[in-house]
C-alpha cells in the first residue's frame, strides 16, 4: 500500500499515527491545547477496526497508571496531556522508568508555571530531560518541529521505547499541536502479537514468574540497580543522538533551537544571510540524549552562539555544557505564550555582534 496524503492538525496526526502503528492502548484526559489527540481517537473508534483500546480516564494520575499497567502487559500503550497534566503524571512517569517499561507520553507544552496559559511555550524542557518525577532516571525526548514529524515519531518512539524497555516522551508545543500542515501516514500496521518474554501475562509452566516493579528495600540491590539504568542511558547516548543542520557548513554563528523555535530560527538564518551575516541552525531532535559532541565540534568554527527557545533559558544550560567554554553563548527567548518574531532574533544576534 503507498503512503497517505492528509491535510491535519499536529495533534489528529499524533492520533491517526498511533493507529496505523498498531498501537494496543491510549489511556489520557482532555486539557488545552493536547484535547484533539483524545477527541480524535474518540471519533476514530480504531477499537472496532484495529482493537486498540481508548479510553479517557478519569484523571491524569489515573490515566498514567494505565499505562502503567498496559506496559506492564507488553502491550504498545501511550498517553498525552499538556504541561500540568504532566505534572500530575510525574509520579507514574518515575515508576515506569524504574520499572523498565516501554510506552510513548506526547506533553504538547503550554506556557507556566501553574495553570499559565494555553499558548505554546518551550518552559517544560527541564521537566522533561532532567527528570520531572523523583529519583536518578531518565526519558528518551523527542522534539518534533512540524506536523509531520508529530505523526513520524509515534512509531519512532515505540521502537525506541521497546528497544530499550524505556518510556519516551515526544515534547511539542501549543503551535505544532495546533496548527494544521499536509502529512504523509505509513499504511495501516497489524497490532503485534508478539509478548515480550519479560511481560507479565501469566506464568506457564516453562518459566520462573515476572515480576515487575520499582521497588527494592535492599540499598546494595537498589544500587546496582540505578548502575544498570545509567549504563542504558549511556548506550541511549552513544547511539541516539538526532539533529539536523542548515546552512552550517560555513557559519560564523550558530543558533541552537528546537521545535518551534526552530522553525522561527530558519526563517532568522535567511534573514542574516541576506545581510551578510553567516548564520547557521542546529536543531536538536532528540533532547535526551542531546546532540552535545556536534555542539562541541561546532563551537571550534563559530565565534559565538544563541540558544533561542519559548522559555526564560532552559536549553541554554545543555547549551553552555556541551561548549565547555569555548565560545560565548547568549539565550534569547519570549516566555507566557508568545512565539519569537524571526526579526527579534536577527536583532539580538545583532546586538551580541556588536558589543562583542
Amino acid at each position: 500500500m503507498e503512503k497517505e496524503l492528509r491535510l491535519m492538525k499536529g495533534n489528529e496526526a499524533v492520533a491517526e499515527a498511533a493507529i496505523r502503528a498498531g498501537a494496543d492502548g491510549y489511556f489520557g484526559y482532555p486539557i488545552t491545547p493536547q484535547s484533539e489527540i483524545l477527541e480524535y481517537l474518540m471519533e476514530a473508534k480504531p477499537y472496532e477496526t484495529t482493537g486498540m483500546v481508548v479510553l479517557q480516564a478519569e484523571s491524569e494520575v489515573a490515566a498514567i497508571n494505565m499505562v502503567y499497567g498496559g506496559a506492564a502487559c507488553g502491550k504498545k500503550v501511550m498517553t498525552s496531556s499538556s504541561s500540568p497534566g504532566i505534572s500530575l503524571k510525574q509520579e507514574g512517569i518515575t515508576y515506569i522508568a524504574g520499572a523498565e517499561l516501554p510506552c510513548l507520553i506526547v506533553n504538547v507544552v503550554r506556557g507556566g508555571p501553574g495553570l499559565g496559559t494555553i499558548q505554546p511555550a518551550q518552559s517544560d524542557y527541564f521537566q522533561a530531560t532532567k527528570g520531572g518525577g523523583h529519583g536518578d532516571y531518565h526519558l528518551i525526548v523527542l522534539a518534533p518541529a512540524s506536523v509531520q514529524e508529530m505523526a513520524d515519531f509515534v512509531e519512532l518512539s515505540f521502537d525506541l521505547a521497546f528497544k530499550y524497555r524505556n518510556p519516551v516522551m515526544m515534547l511539542s508545543d501549543g503551535a505544532i499541536g495546533q496548527m494544521m500542515e499536509k502529512v504523509w501516514f505509513s499504511p495501516q500496521k497489524e497490532r503485534s502479537k508478539t509478548v515480550p518474554e519479560w511481560a507479565t501475562t501469566g506464568k506457564p509452566s516453562t518459566r520462573e514468574r515476572n515480576i515487575i516493579t520499582s521497588l527494592d528495600l535492599d540499598p546494595n540491590a537498589q544500587e546496582r540497580f540505578n548502575q544498570k539504568l545509567i549504563d542504558k542511558y549511556n548506550m541511549i547516548r552513544e547511539k541516539e543522538v538526532r539533529y539536523e543542520e542548515f546552512q552550517c557548513d560555513d557559519a560564523e554563528y550558530l543558533f541552537v533551537a528546537y521545535g518551534t523555535s526552530a522553525r522561527v530560527c530558519q526563517k532568522a538564518v535567511q534573514l542574516c544571510r541576506a545581510a551578510g551575516i553567516k548564520v547557521g541552525l542546529l536543531r536538536p531532535i532528540t533532547l535526551f540524549p542531546f546532540p552535545s559532541k556536534r555542539i562541541n565540534e561546532l563551537a571550534d568554527k563559530v565565534k559565538l552562539m544563541l540558544s533561542i527557545e519559548m522559555s526564560a533559558g532552559q536549553m541554554v544550560e545543555d547549551v553552555l555544557l556541551s561548549v565547555n567554554g569555548k565560545v560565548p553563548v547568549y539565550h534569547f527567548g519570549r516566555m507566557g505564550g508568545i512565539v519569537t518574531a524571526p526579526d527579534e532574533v536577527v536583532e539580538f544576534l545583532k546586538s551580541k555582534i556588536i558589543g562583542g
